[in-house]
């Protein structure tokens, strides 16, 4: 049974054959996702997008691919607040933000021509989507946190090719599904012993400048392309307000910055 307000898509290949959400729904739901999942992700020091994206592909049927670019809009305007934070705090992201944003930028652009060449399908996209979130989610269950109060593990020397080549690779990922790639980077650098304080800043530096490259890119692949292409900018500008808001700290509280 359909349900009032709701609409069916089933075009092959161009949206998902889901039931969706009807224009008077779709705010609605849309601002109430970003404002639930911005409280959850902040604390984790990253910008929610990776939680954003299957709730574009099941409930509001965003077209593919411009499914990924809007993700990563999102990420343009949610990201800024947060990075000023940190700056105001001292904490820039220093070498390691370099070193992620050396590495991401490549890699997001070739995940983005990826993406728009070669997985236009959105059935096919599903399968990104699980690629990516079941692994991450693996690896966070698996990874024991350092207790409160004890000494941080020495961070192995991962030498400087190795790290830049993780960053190429998580960028191009991140061009292929939307996200910066913060969330994927900032587990895998704590788990190997880096300290959360080092860690968020650069992971977040490396979101903002990669998600600006892959929306970029996505916009001028769009000139070339037909069908949806070019990021849902009104989608993307709902999302980022109900993130900032959520993420304003309460008059009177600490208002510390998010970590890892």
């Amino acid at each position: 049974m359909q349900l009032a307000g709701h609409r069916l898509i089933l075009a092959a290949g161009a949206r998902y054959g889901v039931g969706v959400l009807g224009a008077g729904w779709t705010e609605v739901v849309a601002l109430s996702a970003a404002f639930v999942i911005a409280v959850l992700a902040t604390p984790a020091g990253i910008s929610g997008a990776v939680l954003l994206l299957p709730f574009q592909v099941s409930v509001l049927g965003t077209p593919s691919p411009a499914v990924t670019p809007t993700n990563l809009l999102y990420n343009v305007l949610a990201t800024p607040g947060a990075l000023y934070r940190y700056w105001r705090q001292g904490q820039a992201g220093g070498r390691l933000a370099l070193v992620l944003i050396a590495g991401n930028l490549p890699g997001v652009i070739a995940g983005s021509v990826i993406r728009v060449e070669l997985l236009p399908s959105a059935h096919l996209f599903d399968f990104v989507v699980a690629a990516v979130l079941l692994p991450l989610g693996a690896w966070l269950a698996l990874t024991r946190s350092a207790r409160a109060g004890g000494q941080p593990r020495p961070a192995p020397a991962i030498p400087l090719p190795a790290l830049i080549l993780l960053a190429v690779v998580v960028g191009c990922v991140g061009g292929i599904y939307g996200i910066g790639g913060g969330s994927i980077l900032a587990p895998v650098l704590i788990g190997t012993g880096r300290p959360p304080r080092e860690v968020a800043p650069a992971a977040l530096a490396s979101t903002f400048v990669t998600s600006v490259a892959g929306v970029v890119t996505f916009l001028i692949l769009s000139v070339h392309h037909h069908g949806s292409v070019a990021p849902d900018w009104p989608t993307a500008s709902r999302w980022a307000s109900a993130a900032w808001r959520a993420r304003t700290p309460v008059p009177g509280s600490s208002g510390g910055s998010p970590t890892c």
